[in-house]
């Protein structure tokens, strides 16, 4: 008698967790710490723009990246191919270490920019490289974000008044101003 007491309460235990596991909601990656695969993810091709092998202008490179629905994402993974440097011939135009720290773009395409301390501290050159960096940096993500249409730059969490002593980019800069 006590062996089918215990096969009883051993079966509907398992009727339960059977029960459970059928009616509980799914689970999904929102909410959770969790990656999703890259086998599930798309890639989309990036316009990237670095300096001329010359120095004296802009060249355009193409990568494929993986797609990302997160804002922040897509900028930090655009910068950090800038900070890669070009594939191909042409010259780096972001300091080694740049990274970004934070984004915000406000309903009007202003985007605000954090970028990490070697952005500032790292750049070396004159008032030609100072304009491609720049240039660089902000039709990258003119071309491949189209709800941009200015930049702020900061670093660190404070406004950067200029990068080289050449250009002042302590305010908002027209991705359409840059030629």
């Amino acid at each position: 008698m006590p062996r089918r007491v215990f096969l009883f309460a051993l079966l509907v235990a398992g009727l339960a967790w059977i029960t459970w596991l059928a009616t509980r909601p799914p689970q999904t990656l929102e909410g959770r710490n969790l990656k999703p695969d890259s086998m599930s993810t798309g890639f989309k091709s990036a316009r990237l723009y670095f300096a001329s092998s010359s120095g004296e202008s802009l060249m355009i490179e193409t990568r494929e990246q993986l797609e990302s629905q997160n804002f922040h994402d897509r900028v930090a993974a655009l910068v950090a191919e800038l900070e890669q440097g070009p594939e191909a011939r042409g010259l780096r135009t972001l300091p080694r270490g740049t990274t970004v720290l934070h984004v915000y773009i406000d309903d009007r395409g202003l985007l605000t920019l954090d970028l990490s301390r070697p952005f500032r501290d790292g750049f070396r050159g004159g008032s030609a490289a100072e304009y491609l960096a720049i240039a660089s940096l902000t039709r990258t993500l003119a071309a491949n974000l189209p709800e941009v249409k200015r930049v702020m730059l900061v670093c660190g969490g404070q406004p950067i008044p200029t990068l080289g002593g050449h250009l002042p980019i302590d305010r908002p800069m027209d991705v359409t101003d840059l030629p």
